[in-house]
């Protein structure tokens, strides 16, 4: 078996990182979908915009 390089560990483990948040969100009570695991997340910029026109 050939060794992994650094960025094929990188990936594996954001996606289980990322996999586990879900897995937390769901015992929470919070609705995701299996399919949320390969989404990207918004950058930083997105949701400070989202928030700051949303009216209070």
């Amino acid at each position: 078996m050939s060794e992994l390089t650094f960025e094929q560990k990188q990936d594996h483990y954001h996606k289980i990182r990322r996999s586990n948040y879900l897995a937390s969100l769901r015992l929470e009570g919070f609705e995701t979908q299996p399919a949320d695991v390969d989404k990207p997340l918004p950058t930083r910029e997105a949701v400070l915009a989202k928030y700051r026109n949303t009216p209070r």
